[in-house]
């Protein structure tokens, strides 16, 4: 149990967590002591790596980063793979809106609009109350899974040739 804790209280994110539950357990608990001080030791090495960073800053902004070359290199390799790896994010991210959109699209069409059942992909008809589904009448983007007007030649969302 002790280790159980202990791993709890070293938790990026679950330190404040753990720190307001163990106001709810026994305060002479040597285990319930060691998690506080744990999360407070965790709390100031923060604020000092935070200060430090600060430090930084204030000297790479006045001196420049040529002032410290064995570190500039490095600075600069860190800025390169930080700028890739936020344009990889939000690719992902794009990536991800769009298919929760289609997703959207394809589960709105399989929803009925007289009753609100949600019926499996390719019906035409609601399973349950017989009604016509959306979805057969209006095609899909084959790009974005947009809905169209049965008939449109190209996508009105992203221009895209839409199926014959």
């Amino acid at each position: 149990m002790s280790d159980l804790l202990n791993g709890l209280g070293n938790i990026g994110g679950l330190g404040g967590l753990v720190k307001g539950l163990t106001n709810f357990m026994p305060q002479d608990d040597p285990n319930v002591q060691i998690i506080k001080l744990q999360s407070d030791v965790s709390d100031l090495k923060k604020q000092e790596t935070d200060l430090y960073t600060e430090i930084g800053r204030i000297a790479a902004e006045q001196f420049g980063l040529e002032t410290f070359v064995d570190i500039a290199g490095r600075m600069k390799l860190i800025q390169l793979n930080l700028a890739t790896a936020e344009s990889r994010l939000k690719e992902a991210q794009n990536i991800r809106e769009e298919q929760e959109k289609a997703e959207k699209v394809a589960l709105a069409g399989r929803v009925c609009p007289q009753c609100g059942n949600e019926n499996a992909e390719g019906m035409k008809f609601c399973q349950e109350c017989g009604a016509r589904l959306e979805n057969a009448a209006a095609p899909l983007c084959p790009v974005c899974g947009t809905k169209n007007p049965p008939g449109t030649r190209f996508c009105g969302e992203c221009g895209a040739r839409m199926e014959e």
